[in-house]
């Protein structure tokens, strides 16, 4: 399948994931020292960074015009939006910062060239992080899939205070809404 538009979805189409309480033991959890390479060229330790942190994550980001992973990707749950997901926290960054994020990052298994480039097509002003290794998805133990033999991390975000996971979107659909959602209860859970 080729994916001409990564951003117009009509959802209505997409089948959306059930909550398979795969991620019901991340609250409370702290987030164990791993760096991670970052899209902005900087290592990143989770851990170590103080104050609130939002945490996006999503299986895998797509580029236009080039082909889908495997053809049936928008029907399997949860697949499809992951850049209409990272656009709608790129618009509301300023917002998420104000309502008090100390940090935004973008999450996957992707590798990091990959996902630098797409950092550089979206102007992302936040960088994305890259689990390319499983080191802090096998950690925390998060949801994954399984699709054209690699491990993805299944769409979801964190609110993380401190080096300890508070709260825990997911599942997350339509992805769209996801950064929305986040704000919302960032102003209604001040830190």
């Amino acid at each position: 399948m080729n994916q001409k538009n990564l951003l117009e979805v009509d959802w209505s189409k997409i089948p959306a994931p059930a909550d398979d309480g795969a991620a019901a033991h991340l609250v409370g959890m702290t987030i164990p020292p791993i760096s991670l390479v970052a899209t902005d060229d900087s290592s990143v330790t989770l851990s170590a960074l103080k104050g609130r942190i939002v945490v996006f994550a999503y299986p895998r980001t797509g580029e236009p015009g080039k082909i889908a992973l495997v053809d049936d990707w928008d029907m399997i749950p949860g697949a499809r939006g992951c850049t209409p997901q990272t656009c709608a926290f790129r618009d509301l960054f300023a917002e998420l910062k104000a309502a008090g994020a100390a940090h935004v990052f973008g999450l996957s298994t992707q590798e990091n060239a990959y996902q630098t480039e797409m950092a550089s097509r979206l102007h992302l002003p936040f960088p994305v992080l890259s689990d390319e290794k499983l080191q802090l998805t096998r950690a925390l133990d998060l949801p994954t899939m399984e699709v054209a033999g690699l491990t993805l991390i299944k769409r979801m975000a964190l609110i993380i205070d401190d080096a300890r996971i508070t709260h825990v979107f997911y599942p997350v659909f339509p992805p769209d809404r996801n950064a929305g959602d986040v704000l919302v209860w960032l102003k209604e859970n001040p830190g």
